[in-house]
């Protein structure tokens, strides 16, 4: 029976040495990188060759103070409106899932007009605000006032910037940790509560800190888009980063390389953020990739097989019986 075994597994050894293997070619594959070549070969000769580009320019206004100064208000209002945006965001979110109707309703609403309206409108809304309120007072309602001001010196440009940038995050903001709330097992929040946990510790202890895993990726978006967002003050005369650039521009009429040094202070900012959500993302993300997965993932980075071959099984010897 051996030597029968070993006669029909010869000729088949013999079978696949003899297979030739043809790799699969792709010829889209190579066509879309020559079509990608040739145009980062023209754009690189465009920013080379076009004089009018006035590099020059752009590296003497780069680090000038004036477009240093924008820069520094432009991660001033990004970072206070996204606060602003997220605290918001995360009690509209509780409010909307709240088995009160009459606070999920208000929520809703919340969430409802500042989506539905333009950002720009709400800046110039708040800028303006003075046309519709003379005075901003504190005190007990339709009683005596306790502390007024006038509008026009209350709501200054950055006051503003902050309302509409901030107030309009928020509802955002709202949507995005309501779906990372709600990306979390009910069993979770019954599990709580049936150890003692009343709703608001069930929500901060339990619920929340798996929700982050869902809620971290979208937000890092919402902080960059919310840096690009805030060129809008613009219209409200707050010198931010874009806003100074063409205060620049509008004296010296270098339109074009004041919008460059605005927009690379802008790209090197953004790859800072990205760097940043990345590490978050991954920090929040522990708990969910076992380490095989992970050490998987790395070989299939470094180009490495993931799969292994099979260990050869151990032979066994059968004894005849006569």
């Amino acid at each position: 029976m051996a030597g029968h075994a070993a006669t029909t597994e010869a000729p088949a050894a013999e079978r696949d040495d003899d297979l030739v293997v043809v790799p699969a070619r792709h010829p889209g594959r190579w066509l879309a990188v020559a079509c990608i070549a040739v145009l980062a070969a023209m754009a690189v000769h465009l920013l080379v060759t076009n004089s009018r580009l006035q590099w020059s320019v752009v590296w003497q206004y780069v680090f000038s103070k004036p477009i240093l100064t924008g820069v520094l208000r432009t991660l001033e209002l990004t970072v206070i409106a996204m606060v602003i945006g997220v605290v918001i965001g995360i009690l509209v979110a509780i409010g909307r899932l709240s088995p009160n109707p009459v606070l999920a309703k208000v929520a809703w609403l919340y969430s409802w007009f500042f989506r539905g309206t333009p950002l720009l409108v709400q800046l110039l809304f708040w800028f303006y605000l003075s046309a519709l309120l003379t005075h901003v007072s504190i005190g007990i309602p339709f009683g005596p006032e306790f502390a007024s001001a006038s509008t026009n010196s209350l709501i200054t440009p950055f006051l503003a910037a902050i309302l509409g940038l901030g107030l309009n995050e928020g509802a955002y903001m709202s949507e995005i940790v309501r779906s990372g709330i709600l990306a979390v097992p009910r069993g979770q929040a019954e599990a709580g509560q049936a150890i003692g946990m009343t709703r608001s510790e069930v929500m901060r202890r339990v619920v929340l800190p798996q929700a982050m895993r869902v809620i971290i990726p979208p937000t890092g978006n919402e902080t960059i888009g919310m840096l690009k967002y805030t060129s809008l003050v613009i219209v409200i005369g707050y010198a931010e980063l874009l806003t100074s650039a063409s205060l620049i521009y509008a004296r010296t009429f270098q339109t074009i390389p004041l919008l460059i040094v605005a927009a690379l202070w802008y790209l090197a900012i953004t790859a800072v953020l990205s760097i940043a959500q990345y590490y978050v993302e991954r920090h929040f993300d522990r708990g969910f990739q076992p380490a095989a997965a992970k050490s998987r993932g790395s070989r299939l980075l470094r180009g490495e097989r993931a799969l292994r071959p099979a260990p050869e099984q151990p032979t066994v010897a059968m004894r005849s019986v006569s």
